[in-house]
Parts: C-alpha cells; sequence; structure tokens
C-alpha cells in the first residue's frame, strides 16, 4: 500500500500536459518543498535541504492543473508517495514522485479565486482501504 504525503512547496517547472494514445490525461511538473524547520538550540526557523518530488495528477485533476497551476507558484499536493530506483545504464538514481490525489494553491503566500469546472464527470477512484464498503460518510 503507498504512503500518504502532504507537500508544499514552489513549481519548478512548467506542468507539462499529455493525453495518451488510450485516452489518458496526464499533467506533471517538478516540485521543490524547502519548508523551514523550527531549531530548537537557535529558538529560531531555519532553512532545510529541498526536497524534490515529481508531482503527477490523471484524469480531470490533470486538466485542471494544466489550466491552473503555473511555474513559480506556491501550492499544497496531497497524493500517493512513490519511490524508485532507476539505472540507465549510464547513471543511476532514485526517483520520488508523489500522484496526486488534490492539488491547490497555498494561500498563505497569495489569495486565490475558484472557478468550478464541468470535465469528464467521472468519480474520484475509491480509497485503497475501502475495498468492500458500499456506503462512504463525508463529514
Amino acid at each position: 500500500m503507498p504512503s500518504k504525503i502532504t507537500a508544499t512547496g514552489l513549481v519548478a517547472t512548467t506542468p507539462r500536459h499529455l493525453v495518451t494514445t488510450d485516452g489518458v490525461k496526464i499533467t506533471s511538473f517538478r516540485l521543490a518543498d524547502n519548508s523551514p524547520r523550527y531549531d530548537y538550540t537557535k529558538k529560531d526557523w531555519v532553512a532545510d535541504d529541498t526536497n524534490w518530488f515529481t508531482i503527477t495528477a490523471y484524469g480531470d485533476l490533470a486538466v485542471n492543473v494544466a489550466g491552473s497551476v503555473n511555474k513559480g507558484e506556491r501550492i499544497v499536493v496531497s497524493g500517493d508517495l512513490r519511490v524508485r530506483d532507476w539505472d540507465n545504464g549510464e547513471r543511476a538514481g532514485t526517483s520520488v514522485e508523489i500522484q496526486a490525489e488534490t492539488i491547490g494553491h497555498d494561500l498563505a503566500w497569495g489569495t486565490g479565486v475558484f472557478s468550478r469546472t464541468i470535465l469528464s464527470g467521472a468519480p474520484r477512484p475509491a480509497p485503497a482501504d475501502a475495498e468492500d464498503k458500499d456506503v462512504f460518510e463525508i463529514g
């Protein structure tokens, strides 16, 4: 089961939107999360290392992200964390991706305006832990 994560940060690359030959809508971009941490010895907030994530959104979320999120903006993203090792023969590394469930602008840094869209109307996938449940309670 994937780990859930919420990250805040700066959109570091222009979001790239594509539609596969099977009709799957995908938008992806890089997120730089350099949230400060509280240093108890200094009794102050200090800069920490930057964590880099590849953010990937699918379906209607991908379409809305492509039309709403721009390089340089501060956002909040929540979703499934995917960590994969890779090796292309010349180099090797680790890829850290968040498969987004929700994305929004971080209103600690500015104001926003919401416009509802009517897209495919496809329902969101059920949570992974809801396999045998017939009813979902909201609120």
